[in-house]
């Protein structure tokens, strides 16, 4: 165990007069770092050599003074000697070392005068040798101290990711594979941490013992590894006598990390050396909330070309444990930090906390959180020190939190073992913090305590199994990112279950699941208000937020009695690694209690930073409104035109034509050309696209006989419809010049595109001429006025659009039950506000056509929209606004959430005046609304 820092200065103080004034020679060198490495409890024998022989920079044979692979060069001068070649001369040597053992400092002294250069940063610290004492922490990894510095995104965490997956290449390609390469995997992670982390002494003990007690080729190092971690697995008092001293030197691990006997792994000169290039990182930086997603990866030769694209940032994860738990036991230290008795009862609370992540993964929810509520402890034990504590505390008595407190449950056998791990890594730098603070060395070895992470299938098992409620304090974690019509076959029969008391489950992605199992693990009851106090908040693509999902969904969880106590509403999951796929989020907080401090982190832009909103009620499409679930309408709720889809020919391709092939079949059939009509779906309309259908309802009988390549379509339009296997299908062959589905206006009507772009501020809606056909990809709206393309076209309605439609991956998937039959118009808007919004709605076509050129595309790009539509969609905006404010709204908003806030008060004032609506509910309770009908 290292010692004190009180106990290195006494030692630096002593050593420092010992040799003060002396002028030794040479041959006096090894008594002098003798003493040195004595000073912080370090046989140097044990780490470092003398006189090691090495090959110069030029060829020629030098001998360093004193060399510790891996960690620091020593070059030792007479008393006045220069310092600075001294320097050069230690650089010298660097040119025939390996680079595995390329130090990371040099060390100059002429007996009077010590000079220290850090290597990686850059830095040069001289003091005389009289003030040792006062620098020791400069030497802080002689003792076996490590400073840490962790950075989720250092380079340190991929390069040990990719070492070690060399080394699982070089293993599997030997015949090494299965449970047991993943084992040796785990195990030899944990060496790695220990050997620069003070778990093993000294530093890179575990390096020294492979290189100096195995074969260069690595014929032996399988079997002496098995041998190894069998040392690890047995207490010290119960080894045997004639054990080697090296190999006797390393501590009792326990923890069961060892226990498993495994088979005798292969290794060869390869393999040796990349188990060595593995060794000479410094695993005492690498971020265990990153690194073991990081880890997993490796095991997939196709993953690691996008090394990185599978670990979640722990900047997002702090997204979720933030509002969970932490910023409310952050500010309730903040309360008690100068009472010495309420901050004892607040460190006893802090160690009955349990936490549950159902989807642990490599556990990298987990580390997050436990490192950051040890981060907390040792601001208490500051904290208690300060306001009169003992000043000379026994570490471990006052470390009160242990992995214990952690539970998990992982699907796949690796991750589940890589998560318990790297908590015990985390716990170890934690640790090494409290060490650095309070200058006694505090190590957990051997492991007494464990995470409890389980292998198995979440959806499958009661979770009471792993940590029973009464005892869970929080649930949390990242559960898949499935959509409904992507689960195979495991995946469907594991959902099976868990919807069976669920309508309309089918529409369900997979991340609902785990809400349903949740909910049922913290209120088993199905009564509103008979749960306990857990916690939940689960990170989820935004769907079960928007479209058909949410009545599905949150009519349950609601009916069950669970509350949204925090939000994020929608934001760009990604994490700055290569190969990453951005995924838009939201992250719902939720319990079975209901809480006064509800909040709503909305974003306006989904890659920033979000701004805090209080909020009385957060409903299921997470805004501040109440409870209200919007059903699939058949008719709008106020009196506006019906919108409904554009035409569908089931014809096969053969009625759909490019302007190319349109020319080319006219080439042949000229007589057709009165019968060819624009074709329009949303692709062609946003961008522009010519595309043209062969529209044949209308003509005469006579006439399709006069067109032989005309009928040569037909005839391919009913053997095609004959072919299929659906019987309405095949019933529409005897009909082959005629649409499956036909919506054909004879007047301007409004297109609105079923599916765009999420990067745009608007949807881009206008008029189309009845001379042209629209696809079912759009959506048309016949008898539409300008007021009607005013209010569509508004910042009002696009907020409302981006809280409740459906996504197509991310894109908007505009619908019409949902989105425009549940919209609130301004129905009490005057007259003289609906003259405003017809101008200013044909001021955004007349800045429309300021370009002819462009597409709408080109026009609603937010990198390319031209200042003249801004300013015509900001005036829209403002008439639209103002039209609804004889409703309670307000002439201008803060945010999307206050917009959708408000339209959802209206949406319920408006829904409750249809027959059957029934009297309007109270915030808080889920509410079916009635049928629609004029007004």
């Amino acid at each position: 165990m290292p010692l004190s820092w009180n106990e290195i200065k006494d030692r630096a103080l002593t050593f420092s007069r010992e040799w003060a004034g002396e002028s030794r020679e040479h041959a006096e060198d090894r008594s002098f770092w003798d003493g040195f490495f004595n000073v912080f409890g370090v046989t140097r024998r044990r780490v470092a050599s003398f006189q090691e022989p090495v090959k110069k920079l030029g060829g020629a044979q030098g001998f360093i003074d004193l060399f510790w692979k891996g960690e620091l060069i020593v070059e030792h001068k007479s008393r006045g000697k220069s310092l600075d070649k001294a320097y050069s001369q230690a650089l010298d040597y660097f040119a025939g070392l390996a680079e595995r053992d390329l130090p990371k400092r040099v060390l100059v002294s002429d007996f009077e005068r010590i000079r220290l250069y850090e290597l990686e940063t850059g830095e040069q610290h001289e003091f005389p040798l009289a003030e040792l004492h006062r620098h020791v922490g400069r030497f802080a990894f002689i003792a076996g101290y490590s400073t840490q510095k962790l950075a989720p995104e250092d380079p340190v965490n991929r390069r040990a990711a990719e070492r070690m997956g060399r080394l699982h290449d070089a293993l599997k390609a030997g015949g090494f594979t299965g449970h047991a390469l993943e084992v040796l995997l785990v195990r030899l992670l944990f060496c790695l941490f220990a050997e620069d982390t003070g778990i093993f002494q000294p530093r890179k003990a575990f390096q020294d013992w492979v290189e100096n007690r195995t074969a260069p080729d690595g014929g032996d190092l399988g079997p002496l590894l098995a041998r190894f971690f069998q040392v690890l697995d047995t207490p010290e008092s119960q080894r045997g006598h004639a054990l080697d001293e090296q190999l006797a030197a390393f501590p009792y691990v326990n923890g069961k990390l060892f226990e498993e006997r495994l088979p005798i792994a292969d290794f060869d000169r390869a393999t040796r050396e990349a188990l060595l290039d593995a060794c000479a990182l410094d695993w005492s930086q690498i971020s265990p909330a990153i690194f073991g997603a990081l880890f997993q990866s490796i095991m997939d030769a196709k993953a690691r070309r996008n090394l990185g694209a599978h670990y979640t940032s722990e900047r997002n994860i702090l997204k979720l444990i933030r509002p969970l738990f932490l910023d409310e036991l952050r500010a309730e230290f903040e309360k008690v930090k100068g009472n010495r008795s309420r901050l004892f009862e607040f460190h006893k609370k802090l160690r009955g906390l349990t936490f549950l992540d159902p989807a642990c993964g490599c556990g990298n929810f987990l580390v997050v959180a436990y490192r950051e509520l040890r981060l907390l402890e040792l601001d208490v034990l500051r904290a208690s020190r300060d306001t009169g504590g003992q000043r000379d505390l026994d570490t471990h008595w006052f470390t009160k939190l242990d992995v214990d407190q952690f539970h998990g449950i992982e699907i796949e056998e690796f991750p589940a073992q890589i998560a318990q791990v790297a908590l015990w890594l985390t716990d170890h730098q934690m640790n090494l913090k409290v060490s650095e603070e309070f200058g006694l060395y505090f190590a957990r070895i051997p492991l007494r305590t464990s995470p409890h992470i389980v292998h198995g299938n979440a959806l499958r098992m009661d979770w009471n199994d792993v940590l029973p409620a009464e005892r869970c304090s929080y649930v949390m974690g990242n559960p898949p990112f499935v959509g409904a019509k992507f689960l195979d076959d495991a995946q469907r029969a594991d959902v099976a279950a868990v919807f069976a008391e669920i309508d309309n489950a089918g529409l369900l992605d997979f991340v609902a699941a785990w809400y349903v199992q949740a909910a049922r693990y913290i209120s088993p009851l199905p009564r509103a208000g008979e749960g306990s106090g857990v916690r939940v908040a689960f990170v989820s693509t935004n769907s079960i937020c928007q479209g058909e999902q949410v009545g599905v969904l949150w009519s349950w969880l609601l009916a069950r009695g669970m509350k949204i106590q925090f939000a994020h509403r929608t934001f760009q999951w990604s994490n700055e690694a290569r190969g990453v796929a951005a995924v838009h989020c939201v992250i719902v907080g939720f319990g079975a209690q209901d809480r006064g401090d509800k909040r709503i982190f909305d974003y306006e832009d989904i890659r920033g930073e979000p701004r805090v909103l209080e909020a009385r009620n957060i409903n299921a499409y997470l805004v501040d409104a109440a409870d209200v679930l919007l059903p699939n309408r058949s008719q709008p709720i106020c009196p506006v035109p019906a919108i409904g889809i554009g035409n569908k020919p089931i014809d096969g391709g053969n009625y759909l034509f490019t302007a190319e092939q349109r020319d080319q079949f006219l080439q042949r059939e000229p007589g057709a050309a009165p019968w060819f009509r624009r074709w329009l779906g949303s692709d062609e309309f946003i961008n522009g696209w010519e595309r043209w259908c062969l529209w044949l309802g209308d003509c005469p009988p006579a006439t399709l006989r006069q067109m032989p390549e005309v009928m040569r379509r037909i005839e391919a339009v009913r053997n095609f419809r004959l072919a299929s296997k659906s019987a309405p299908t095949r019933k529409l062959a005897g009909q082959a010049t005629r649409f499956h589905v036909e919506n054909i206006p004879h007047q301007p009507y409004l297109v609105v595109p079923k599916v765009s772009s999420e990067r745009r501020l608007l949807i881009p809606i206008g008029f189309m001429q009845p001379d042209t056909l629209c696809s079912d990809l759009v959506f048309i709206v016949r008898d539409a006025s300008l007021v009607h393309f005013g209010v569509l076209s508004s910042t009002l309605h696009m907020a409302w659009v981006r809280a409740v439609c459906g996504r197509l991956e991310s894109r908007y998937r505009y619908s019409a039950g949902i989105v425009y039959n549940n919209f609130p118009w301004p129905v009490d808007a005057t007259d003289t506000q609906r003259a405003a919004i017809e101008t200013a709605a044909q001021g955004v076509l007349n800045a429309r056509a300021q370009f002819p050129q462009s597409s709408l595309a080109d026009l609603y790009d937010p990198l390319t929209m031209p200042p003249a539509l801004v300013k015509a969609h900001q005036a829209l905006d403002r008439a639209v606004d103002a039209a609804y404010v004889p409703s309670g709204g307000k002439k201008s908003w803060a945010s999307d959430a206050e917009r959708v806030a408000f339209l959802f008060e209206l949406y319920q004032r408006l829904t409750s005046l249809l027959p059957g609506a029934g009297p309007a509910r109270k915030a808080g309770r889920p509410r079916a609304a009635g049928s629609a009908s004029r007004l």
